[in-house]
């Protein structure tokens, strides 16, 4: 057997099919809309170029198995999958194309709909009590606090969960840019998931960030003895047209809110927790001097 005809074997005999983070979501409306349309074009123009299953698989090197369940939209493709197909198929870039849109049913549907909303707010309120705020993160932290969840994630959840974080940091980059408030605890700047190289490549991240004109991180130093946030985190966006959501456990159960008296108590509770915390310039300090510590 040649060396690429090896390589395929090889690749088709170690296919995951069923490993986790590549499933559709079944409440996932749209997401099983645009897998399902994917998988029928790639069917299509498999016909069309006169190929059966088998042969089809053994050309892009992977197993039967898969090529049915991501054909009958019950898979999501792998971009280099769409790649090769692309290349089997001779259709000139069209089937690579659809990995945009594969893309972006990659993220959970909770963590997308939050990036659109996040894309349209002018303001951000945010507050987090048990993590560096996730639009704080940097890739090797979120590793290292996604690694920490029991039962285990996958190596591939982890990847797709971080990769739609990275992706939501793009609302630093829009123009005009949003007013974005975070307040941040002492300790989640002290404790040093992953290693210490890993927390101080993470505060020196935040004292970026804080440097943005746009962007007030605020730290809530432990000796506090007055704290409004013991009722958990709290998010605020704010729109153009004045409307607002919010969300925090404390208030419907976590859901969104947009009732302006629900609204009201956490705008009230951040203002609380802004006042109690350090201001933007004694925060800054206060990182530096915990990076000098690490």
């Amino acid at each position: 057997m040649s060396v690429n005809g090896e390589a395929v074997r090889v690749r088709a005999e170690t296919d995951q099919t069923d490993e986790p983070g590549w499933d559709v979501d079944p409440d996932d409306a749209w997401a099983l809309a645009v897998v399902a349309t994917v998988g029928r074009q790639l069917r299509l123009r498999r016909e069309a170029a006169a190929m059966r299953v088998g042969e089809f698989a053994a050309a892009v090197g992977y197993g039967e198995d898969l090529v049915y369940k991501i054909e009958t939209g019950k898979r999501i493709p792998r971009p280099e999958y769409l790649d090769t197909a692309d290349e089997v198929l001779g259709a000139g870039g069209l089937v690579a194309a659809m990995k945009e849109d594969v893309k972006k049913v990659r993220y959970p549907k909770k963590v997308r709909d939050l990036a659109q909303m996040e894309a349209r707010a002018v303001e951000l309120q945010l507050y987090d009590p048990l993590h560096i705020h996730g639009l704080l993160q940097t890739p090797e932290y979120s590793r290292a606090l996604l690694s920490m969840r029991r039962p285990a994630y996958s190596t591939e959840e982890v990847e797709r969960f971080i990769a739609a974080r990275v992706a939501r940091k793009a609302i630093f980059e829009r123009d005009p840019a949003p007013d974005l408030s975070f307040v941040l605890e002492e300790w989640t700047l002290r404790r040093p998931l992953g290693g210490r190289e890993i927390l101080r490549s993470q505060l020196e991240h935040l004292l970026a960030a804080g440097k943005l004109r746009n962007v007030e991180l605020q730290v809530m130093p432990m000796e506090r003895y007055e704290h409004a946030g013991v009722d958990g985190g709290i998010e605020v966006l704010k729109f153009e047209d004045g409307s607002a959501v919010g969300r925090s456990p404390a208030v419907a159960n976590g859901r969104p809110v947009s009732d302006l008296r629900q609204l009201r108590i956490l705008e009230l509770r951040y203002g609380i927790i802004r006042a109690q915390a350090l201001t933007p310039r004694e925060s800054a300090s206060f990182i530096e001097q915990l990076l000098g510590e690490t």
